[in-house]
């Protein structure tokens, strides 16, 4: 049996791409782990087999197994570390830092994080989870919080980095439509005297929702207070409850329905976005901010009119 030897003409990325290949045992696992296309994958590992003369893989139950040379080169490939460096240590180095409003991470960027994710597996992610009233103190490379109307000062762990407003919110009281049919929907504060009201702890003393704090304070009985915001929503859906939301509530969701004109005066945030200027020139720093500009990109048409 030939002895497998490091070809010099071949690159450490491609000798990368067997190497987590090899661990991952699955083309797709090993894709994400690589920033890849399994496309792109396949290909680099067939270009590395042509070079070397032999397969590297065999297929068993549609996942790749390490041939006996394939097994050699990867023992080869080991000895020489810590030369060839994994792509995880070369990529990562300190993690990616997110800071988000815990109704933003949930209504809004969800399904962007997890895509994310799924096509950086190879990185190091970290997400703080702010509440619905705080702006973010601990240092983040990227942070979306929930502020006042008027133009806000940068946190203080930005370095100056002046903000950006991604979006306004119109905040409604919402109940399942189960509950309170259009025809019958409350329709001002009087109509709401038969119903449980809830309210999500983070949001408590926000000044912009005042006139839904001084119903909650008025009232001596008949209130639900909760801090977790997913158990929050849950309640408005299924407890015949009414809970206060931001306006796309009916649009992410057909089965709550939206209580305007129940307070003359509106209530009104604004979505704030800030990236650390010290990192904000790294790859994978722009590609999240990327992920959560599309995140409002995508649903534009929730924020029109506010």
């Amino acid at each position: 049996m030939v002895r497998p030897q490091v070809p010099l003409a071949l690159d450490e990325q491609t000798l990368d791409c067997f190497v987590v290949t090899a661990r991952c045992g699955c083309f797709m696992q090993a894709a994400r782990r690589l920033n890849l296309k399994p496309v792109a994958l396949r290909k680099r590992l067939a270009v590395l087999e042509t070079r070397l003369g032999y397969s590297l893989f065999v297929n068993r139950n549609n996942n790749p197994v390490l041939s006996p040379q394939g097994e050699r080169l990867l023992a080869l490939l080991q000895a020489r570390e810590p030369d060839l460096p994994e792509p995880v240590r070369r990529e990562a180095g300190a993690p990616v830092r997110l800071a988000v409003a815990e109704p933003l991470l949930q209504d809004l960027l969800g399904r962007n994080l997890i895509s994310f994710v799924r096509q950086h597996a190879g990185m190091r992610l970290e997400v703080l989870t702010l509440n619905g009233r705080q702006v973010p103190l601990q240092e983040a490379d990227v942070a979306l919080w929930l502020g006042g109307l008027q133009q806000v000062e940068s946190p203080p762990a930005f370095d100056g980095a002046r903000p950006e407003a991604l979006a306004t919110l119109d905040y409604l009281p919402h109940i399942a439509k189960r509950y309170a049919r259009e025809a019958n929907r409350p329709s001002c504060l009087a109509d709401l005297e038969d119903y449980m009201l809830v309210q999500w702890q983070g949001e408590a003393g926000v000044a912009a929702l005042m006139p839904w704090h001084a119903l909650l304070q008025a009232r001596a009985s008949g209130v639900t207070q909760i801090q977790d915001y997913e158990m929050y929503c849950q309640l408005i859906k299924c407890s015949a409850s009414v809970g206060l939301l931001a306006h796309y509530a009916s649009r992410s969701d057909r089965g709550l329905l939206a209580l305007p004109g129940v307070f003359a005066e509106p209530m009104r945030r604004r979505v704030w976005l800030a990236v650390n200027p010290r990192t904000a020139g790294e790859p994978l720093v722009r590609l999240m901010v990327g992920a959560v500009r599309a995140a409002f990109e995508e649903r534009r048409d929730w924020f029109e009119g506010v």
